[in-house]
């Protein structure tokens, strides 16, 4: 007898129906298809990061193990490891990727009023990339280096709730800047970045579109001071100018002015400078903009974790693709769950306790609301007895 939801159904209620089912009928996913529909595959694929399965036949036998679970968590028909790696290769990664987006501007939305530790109204983005190593042998079509092979994920996140805006894959071999010629720029955001990200070029693109930069600058850059703004050194700053490119070729690509800021970061001892195109901000506000980029680093550390190089399950440049949006769906989900249900867990803590007890069948809220055991205790240590016996 069925009795109360699994975790996992109640998930899978956070999901648009409507919206995946736009997205699959686009790009024709259940074209000819009789049994294992593209809901089958998403749920599947889910399943496996939510679990961490490493192979299609760890995610088939894990899931035949709960059949009589399945039905009332959305899957529809029996599951086959022939039956999904087909799936994975032939069906268009388009699906998935269109669905994240939508998932994204959900949880953009439910994020938009939330603080992130700079004193910023406006939106900021932080922008990086990482490399996804690969097995030569078994991905040729992905080679890095002369005995490797690699993916690159090149990432924009939305720093209030961290979000991935923009997820662009290419080949191990891509520079970090090809992400700036993807961006839809926001004429008054932020766009953070690491120093991999310095090109004049397309840095005087965005300054052109009314958007402003903070990006962590070179040691070697060669410069012209204009003027400086004085600064407390109690707080780590050490200086705030406005200074002009030097180099023939660098001011020929970015002629306007910069605002270079440098602070001493007492935690590692070192001296790290910035660039911006922003002479508004204060100057501890532009230094505490790259410190909030490190929340790019949290979310590329949590793929690595769940999409190493055993978890991969198909080895074409489709099923790659697929697995990936997949998994960020799956981060942005729990990222919409926890704003829903107004929990104080961290993602990370929720998708650990998700990990162990998908299939157990308690009330998602109770499960993810932290109590304390101690209280509880003691709560009913003090509790009068009914009877006197």
């Amino acid at each position: 007898m069925h009795t109360g939801r699994t975790v996992f159904a109640q998930l899978v209620d956070f999901l648009p129906r409507h919206e995946f089912n736009r997205c699959v009928r686009r790009y024709h996913g259940n074209y000819r298809v009789r049994g294992f529909s593209c809901l089958n595959q998403f749920l599947c694929l889910a399943f496996a990061q939510l679990t961490g399965r490493e192979s299609l036949r760890d995610i088939e036998t894990c899931l035949r193990a709960m059949q009589s679970k399945l039905y009332h968590c959305g899957f529809r028909g029996p599951i086959a490891r022939s039956t999904l790696a087909d799936a994975n290769e032939r069906r268009d990664w388009r699906i998935y990727a269109d669905f994240a987006q939508t998932l994204i501007r959900t949880a953009r939305s439910l994020y938009a009023a939330d603080s992130f530790g700079a004193d910023l109204t406006a939106t900021a983005y932080a922008l990086d990339s990482t490399t996804i190593d690969l097995c030569l042998s078994l991905f040729p079509w992905a080679r890095y280096k002369h005995k490797q092979a690699a993916v690159r994920l090149h990432t924009q996140m939305d720093l209030r709730g961290n979000i991935p805006c923009l997820v662009h894959v290419t080949s191990g071999k891509a520079f970090d800047t090809t992400i700036l010629d993807q961006l839809v720029l926001e004429p008054g955001s932020f766009y953070v970045m690491d120093r991999a990200f310095i090109d004049f070029t397309r840095l005087a693109a965005i300054t052109e579109k009314l958007a402003y930069f903070v990006v962590r600058a070179k040691r070697n850059l060669v410069f012209r001071r204009r003027s400086y703004r004085p600064v407390e050194h109690a707080t780590g700053l050490r200086s705030d100018q406005t200074i002009m490119l030097r180099i023939r070729h660098s001011a020929e690509r970015y002629p306007y002015p910069l605002r270079y800021v440098s602070i001493y970061d007492s935690d590692r001892g070192r001296r790290l400078a910035f660039l911006s195109n922003n002479f508004l901000l204060p100057a501890l506000t532009i230094a505490r903009l790259y410190k909030c980029r490190w929340q790019i680093e949290l979310f590329f550390k949590w793929v690595k974790q769940h999409l190493h190089i055993k978890a991969f399950y198909g080895t074409s440049p489709n099923a790659v693709k697929t697995q990936l949006w997949i998994a960020i769906s799956v981060y942005v989900l729990v990222a919409i769950v926890r704003k829903r249900l107004l929990l104080d867990r961290s993602l990370s803590e929720i998708l650990q306790i998700l990990s162990i007890t998908i299939f157990e069948k308690v009330p998602l809220a109770q499960l993810l609301t932290e109590n304390d055991p101690q209280t509880e205790e003691a709560a009913s240590a003090n509790q009068l007895n009914l009877f006197d016996l």
